[in-house]
């Protein structure tokens, strides 16, 4: 999967790679973005394991453990870059936002 595909995201694939600066499994991604979004964002069960195979593919995140069927996950260098330069393309977006008022 090319880094094109990635080239902006949607809010379940930037809380998924928010969460994953930190190892952890789908389970805890699941619940730490509803925490962290009030509710706001929900990522079923479907929706996550694809993303975490997409990001995997493409080398944005690399699993960590496994202790039976539960897998774990952390951001590679990769990762980082993509979730700071989709972070930098929203804080642009507030930029033309309010220059624009």
């Amino acid at each position: 999967m090319s880094r094109e595909k990635f080239k902006t995201l949607t809010e379940q694939m930037y809380y998924v790679l928010l969460c994953l600066r930190h190892e952890c499994c789908g389970t805890d991604i699941m619940s730490m973005t509803l925490e962290m979004t009030d509710g706001r964002v929900r990522i079923g069960p479907g929706t996550l394991y694809n993303l975490l195979e997409q990001f995997a593919d493409a080398g944005m995140i690399r699993e960590t453990g496994v202790e039976g069927r539960k897998r774990s996950y952390i951001l590679t260098d990769g990762g980082e870059e993509l979730l700071r330069n989709e972070y930098q393309r929203l804080i642009q977006q507030i930029k033309d936002y309010d220059a624009h008022r």
